[in-house]
């Protein structure tokens, strides 16, 4: 285990939020630095290369501005340090819409061993359950053992997987297809 992903032992301030307007300015800067950190740190949920400023600034505004997207960040110390995003079903898949894709889930590694990830998906998951969805859906490239073990020890299961899923710096990585039954009442 790195140091990154040891549990800290100081008492700093943790929050999960969901954001429901356009992020101040500041907020907004400390989300892109949390980005550029996790995209160098292999993380980059699509991204291999550093985008520039302004590109992560229209992408993180129009996560917000999405109707069919819901944003959750996470702060240590007031610092927006990790994000993840739900990917609503279109209004039209009435067969579907009872599942809900995570995406874009990260912390960055600065911020690491705080629980900052399984607070996020706690807090998505809750939010869920209030929405009415049944089923978390993701994807996970087979490298990221550490997300692995968050979404295995919050009981996702493994259904899956992409062998020519990801390019990134001249290799292919295989990606793992989890879910997750958060309402199983809905399928009596």
């Amino acid at each position: 285990m790195s140091d990154q992903t040891q549990l800290r032992t100081e008492d700093p301030s943790v929050e999960v939020e969901r954001v429901v307007e356009q992020l101040m300015p500041n907020d907004l800067n400390d989300l892109c630095d949390a980005t550029d950190a996790a995209i160098e740190g292999g993380g980059g949920f699509g991204w291999v290369e550093l985008p520039s400023r302004e590109i992560l600034e229209k992408y993180w505004r129009g996560v917000i501005t999405a109707p069919t997207r819901t944003l959750f960040v996470a702060r240590l110390d007031g610092v927006i340090c990790g994000t993840t995003q739900l990917m609503l079903p279109p209004s039209n898949n009435e067969a579907q819409g009872h599942v809900v894709h995570l995406t874009t889930n990260f912390v960055a590694p600065w911020a690491r061993g705080y629980h900052l990830a399984k607070m996020l998906l706690e807090e998505v998951e809750k939010h869920c359950l209030k929405e009415g969805y049944a089923v978390i859906n993701l994807d996970v490239r087979e490298t990221m053992e550490r997300a692995i073990e968050v979404y295995e020890g919050m009981g996702y299961e493994q259904f899956g997987s992409h062998p020519y899923s990801v390019r990134s710096k001249g290799e292919t990585i295989k990606s793992r297809y989890y879910y997750k039954v958060i309402n199983p009442k809905f399928f009596e």
